[in-house]
């Protein structure tokens, strides 16, 4: 663990995490202002216009409700398209086979690549969080929970994205999971709704639904309301913070997609 971290290790995981920070702050246009944007359109037409309509949720504004899952679903969104396109890149410009050869650890690459990652969710969430507030006052319960439960989300996705990149063979393809699986999971993950309005049945497929449990824990994290409990979520988001990095890491070692 010493020897991970030494001087030289710190040194090579600074400059990865720099150059992953630079690279999307410096094409802010693309990657953090359509975030903010594309949520201020979802306030105006979800909370102001049809969230009138509703009512009250889970004890809630609707507005109240749905912000939450708004704030989460960019995080999940450009932590991992981040990634997908950072590390693909990489592996297109055969730049990333320098990494590879050089001494520094694959654990180093892969926490440089997923602290950049991280750090755009995190930017991105804060920026959609600051837009919510011209439309609704926001009540934080649980700070800690807030800060956790956005930590482990980023992260899960950031690994996502990075096994995306590894076996994609062409840009169209790390367009193919945010497309037909990581939005549809979103969507149906509880963000503009209570899963407890749900017949049982659909009840049940919901909580097949990982995205669920983000999503319930970081509303927890603001009202104090879930339709999960709150264990059940950090429980559920360890494991694949767990299972997502040692398959990383797995990948990293044998050189899959990485060696042609």
């Amino acid at each position: 663990m010493m020897k991970m971290f030494s001087y030289e290790n710190r040194v090579a995981l600074k400059s990865i995490w720099i150059k992953e920070v630079t690279r999307f702050t410096r094409i802010w246009i693309q990657t953090l202002l359509p975030p903010a944007i594309t949520m201020s359109l979802y306030f105006v037409i979800f909370g102001n216009l049809i969230g009138s309509r509703i009512g009250n949720m889970g004890g809630f504004s609707y507005m109240e409700y749905i912000v939450p899952g708004l704030i989460m679903m960019s995080v999940i969104t450009n932590s991992y398209s981040n990634l997908a396109s950072s590390f693909f890149s990489a592996k297109f410009q055969r730049n990333v086979e320098e990494l590879m050869v050089s001494p520094v650890p694959n654990s180093i690459i892969l926490m440089g690549f997923v602290g950049g990652g991280v750090m755009r969710g995190l930017l991105t969430g804060l920026i959609v969080t600051t837009v919510s507030l011209f439309f609704v006052k926001l009540h934080i319960q649980h700070l800690w929970v807030v800060v956790l439960v956005v930590l482990l989300t980023s992260t899960v996705f950031s690994l996502g994205g990075f096994l995306n990149a590894i076996f994609a063979k062409s840009f169209d393809d790390i367009s193919i999971v945010p497309t037909f699986i990581l939005t549809p999971l979103t969507y149906l993950g509880g963000v503009f709704y209570s899963i407890s309005l749900l017949p049982d049945f659909w009840r049940s497929v919901s909580m097949v639904n990982p995205i669920l449990y983000m999503v319930n824990g970081f509303r927890y994290g603001f009202l104090g309301e879930s339709d999960v409990p709150l264990l059940t979520s950090l429980i559920v988001l360890t494991i694949f913070v767990i299972v997502l990095s040692y398959l990383c890491m797995h990948l990293l070692k044998k050189g899959t997609g990485l060696r042609s």
